[in-house]
């Protein structure tokens, strides 16, 4: 009961403006007629409204009548996703689950897996970000995010449970009417000094771990498709995820650059992690969805 209304009165009345007669509500939820309208007399004489014009062969809705079924509707939802809620926390499924990812992780298989959670956990509210370089992890930390999709450079920390997703090929590429495209031999060290490289950075921890960064011309960036249009504009260099190259370089808007001697291939792929802090062991949810992106990582 709220106040002196029920949830019974309104679930009568959406019914009624549902099947169009009081007789009709009345079958539907296994009711007496006389049960359906006693019920809607007394929803009126408490709120003090009229909802259905009694003057016609049939009873119906008046202006307020419709504009209350708006909201019986809105109520009786609210009530529904409460009890949903309640039930999957006894359960064992958490009240929220919170998701951070990094920009370097591909979302193809991640959407994949968002869908299918919310058809497995229909009432689940889930909340989502998206992070610049090592934000996922500090959310992670700050008990913001369950799950975190991320790098964890250098190494994943002991506090962490870490589980490899896959690995992550960087690939230098520039604009077609770059200066370092137009050579005709792979670019040096010295080349590249002369030209700015496009850095995709942490924002709190700008000396923090980094990945194949030559030079010191830098331009640091927090968003990757900012980056990206710096880089097409053929205002700098950076290393692309190969995923996210593949098509730019295929239309002819970037092109591979080759480097001598790239430090950066001792390191090989960077491995992309699903994480979550040891002290706070994932929910049904958490893990459900967690077991759904391996999976289907593991299928690519």
């Amino acid at each position: 009961m709220i106040g002196n209304l029920t949830l019974d009165q309104l679930r009568v009345l959406v019914t009624i403006a549902e099947t169009g007669s009081f007789s009709a509500a009345g079958r539907k939820l296994g009711r007496a007629q006389s049960a359906i309208s006693q019920a809607v007399a007394t929803l009126e004489d408490v709120q003090g409204v009229t909802l259905f014009d009694r003057t016609p062969h049939r009873p119906l809705l008046t202006d307020v009548g419709r504009a209350l079924v708006d909201q019986a509707k809105v109520v009786l939802s609210g009530a529904a996703r409460f009890q949903a809620l309640a039930a999957g926390i006894r359960e064992g499924i958490e009240p929220e689950l919170a998701v951070a990812i990094d920009p370097l992780v591909p979302t193809a298989a991640f959407i994949d897996s968002l869908r299918a959670l919310r058809a497995a956990f229909p009432h689940l509210p889930v909340s989502f970000s998206t992070e610049g370089l090592g934000g996922a992890e500090r959310r992670l930390r700050r008990g913001e995010a369950a799950l975190a999709l991320c790098l964890l450079l250098p190494a994943p920390p002991e506090d962490v449970s870490a589980h490899p997703l896959l690995g992550v090929d960087l690939i230098p590429v520039v604009a077609p009417d770059h200066a370092l495209a137009l050579l005709d031999r792979a670019a040096t060290t010295a080349d590249l000094e002369s030209h700015v490289q496009l850095v995709l950075s942490d924002p709190s921890a700008p000396d923090g771990p980094s990945y194949g960064v030559m030079g010191t011309k830098v331009w640091r960036f927090v968003e990757l498709g900012r980056r990206l249009d710096f880089l097409l504009a053929g205002l700098g260099w950076c290393r692309l995820p190969e995923d996210l190259a593949a098509p730019l370089l295929a239309g002819g808007r970037l092109v591979r650059l080759a480097i001598q001697d790239d430090p950066a291939q001792a390191y090989g792929p960077l491995t992309i992690y699903a994480a979550h802090m040891r002290q706070r062991p994932l929910g049904r949810a958490g893990a459900w969805l967690l077991n759904d992106i391996r999976t289907r990582l593991a299928l690519t």
